[in-house]
């Protein structure tokens, strides 16, 4: 069942991605605010139940899950629809051009205040 908390943590996470997007290349697409919301809504309910879990681990499983999504997202929007949206090609390590080593390195940097944020969050629902 959806709750009201749910649709708050996807629209945080898709509306935080979509910003790193414009200050990172100066631009997004509306497929990455909604990746940005899943990924943030699944690594969400995965951290919150991972307190016994070291701060690598999640960044290893958030970093795995977000290239994941990643790569399905990418097979979807730039491989069968076309859409261009992004191309790793050129990057070492990438596959299909969807993903590579270098951005799911980053995504589990991000993961650290992902970590924090979602304690944050959890700890002011159960305050609600």
């Amino acid at each position: 069942m959806l709750r009201k908390w749910d649709i708050i943590v996807f629209l945080f996470g898709g509306v935080s991605y979509g910003m790193i997007e414009i200050i990172w290349r100066q631009h997004t697409h509306w497929s990455m605010v909604i990746l940005g919301g899943l990924c943030f809504s699944i690594l969400y309910r995965l951290f919150n139940i991972m307190d016994n879990y070291s701060l690598l681990e999640k960044c290893v499983l958030g970093a795995t899950v977000i290239t994941c999504l990643e790569f399905l997202t990418g097979w979807v929007v730039n491989i069968i629809f076309g859409m261009g949206v992004w191309n790793y090609g050129r990057m070492p390590l990438n596959l299909f051009g969807q993903v590579c080593l270098l951005y799911s390195v980053m995504w589990g940097v991000l993961c650290i205040p992902i970590n924090f944020i979602s304690k944050g969050i959890k700890a002011y629902e159960k305050r609600r």
